[in-house]
């Protein structure tokens, strides 16, 4: 390195002047007065106003994005329980229905069969019902041996177990108790499938159509209830635990509040972020699945730390203060900025509560102040 070479030179004097500068700053800062006289007139002509200093209240909030999600437990997949054709849709989309009200016809060979074995089944178990009470009224009157009575009861005891799991298929197939009873008792099948919601919800997507063939199992239509709703919060990993289940908090822009009730134990690996979820309360109805919203969470409580408006704050360089009243005027106290959100930030230093500090009127309180240092 040439310590000759002029630019090089000209670097160092940059430096070495910037350093001066700085220097120059601080020692001004260090050796201005802290106190300063305001005569009570002034304070009144300048528009100054003070506060007494109290407990946080949590005003201090900051923001993260939030969407708006539905339970799993509150949402239902609608799925055909057999292969057949969809004869006739019997809801629309964002349609709401009660619990039990029907929602989809299919048409279905499969379940013409599963009737068929149920009839089948209920015929085998009336005549095995029919044999054992005259095998036991025939022992009875002693014409037969007990061994007969016995046979009949296992035969009649099978033929039950073949009906019951006749009625589980097609309870299974979709078909109600009620019309599994209709069909046994009548002997007559029907020929199509009515599938009911349920629970009571909202009709949130519908997937099949009229004249559509599907399997068993195929997804045909969603039901939702949106009288309880999440939020699921995105917040960075190092930030997450500052708020634990059951904290509170806003949605930006609306008059609704959450509760906090768990935290993801998984970190997005790209963005290091957490998913914490919250219950809306209340006021579900305001806001709707999939919103994106921004929520407000209120800034953990530190020691020493005081909740101010913005404008209580002056800033000296990089040095922010405050302004305390006195009995004959105000006294600049250094305070670290902790935290800010909006109007409202959270201050450190050597304040105590009680105080009356300057939140108004703070710009010419900062003039007189570095006046003071020009005075003296």
């Amino acid at each position: 390195m040439n310590i000759n070479n002029p630019s090089f030179q000209a670097r160092v004097c940059a430096c070495a002047a910037a350093a001066l500068y700085s220097f120059a700053l601080t020692a001004q800062a260090t050796d201005r007065p802290a106190k300063f006289a305001v005569a009570s007139s002034q304070v009144q002509a300048l528009g100054i106003r003070t506060a007494p200093l109290q407990n946080q209240a949590e005003s201090v909030r900051t923001s993260f994005p939030a969407q708006v999600v539905i339970p799993p437990n509150a949402e239902q997949v609608i799925s055909s329980p057999v292969t057949g054709l969809i004869s006739q849709l019997l809801v629309q989309p964002n349609q709401m229905v009660r619990a039990g009200a029907p929602l989809v016809r299919i048409a279905s060979q499969e379940l013409g069969q599963l009737q068929l074995q149920l009839l089948q089944a209920n015929a085998r178990a009336t005549l095995a019902r029919q044999a054992a009470k005259r095998e036991q009224d025939l022992f009875g009157e002693g014409l037969i041996a007990q061994r007969r009575v016995q046979e009949a009861q296992a035969a009649l005891q099978d033929a039950e177990a073949t009906l019951k799991q006749a009625k589980t298929a097609l309870r299974l197939s979709g078909m109600s108790m009620a019309a599994i009873d209709k069909v046994a008792a009548s002997g007559n099948p029907q020929d199509s499938l009515v599938l009911a919601a349920t629970q009571a919800g909202v009709v949130t997507e519908i997937k099949a159509k009229p004249g559509q063939r599907v399997d068993s199992a195929t997804p045909l239509m969603h039901l939702a209830q949106t009288d309880t709703l999440w939020l699921e919060i995105q917040v960075p990993v190092a930030e997450s635990a500052s708020w634990a289940p059951g904290s509170k908090l806003k949605v930006q822009g609306r008059d609704i509040t959450a509760q906090i009730m768990s935290s993801s134990a998984m970190v997005a690996s790209g963005s290091q972020m957490v998913v914490m979820r919250a219950l809306v309360q209340g006021k579900a109805g305001q806001v709707r699945p999939g919103e994106l919203l921004t929520v407000e969470l209120p800034v953990a409580a530190t020691a020493g730390g005081w909740d101010l408006p913005l404008s209580a704050v002056a800033h000296d360089g990089d040095q922010g203060y405050v302004f305390v009243r006195t009995p004959d005027g105000f006294e600049a106290r250094a305070v670290k900025v902790s935290a800010s959100s909006g109007q409202r930030v959270r201050v450190q230093g050597p304040v105590k509560a009680g105080e009356e500090v300057a939140i108004s009127g703070v710009v010419a309180l900062k003039g007189a102040w570095l006046n003071e240092k020009g005075s003296k």
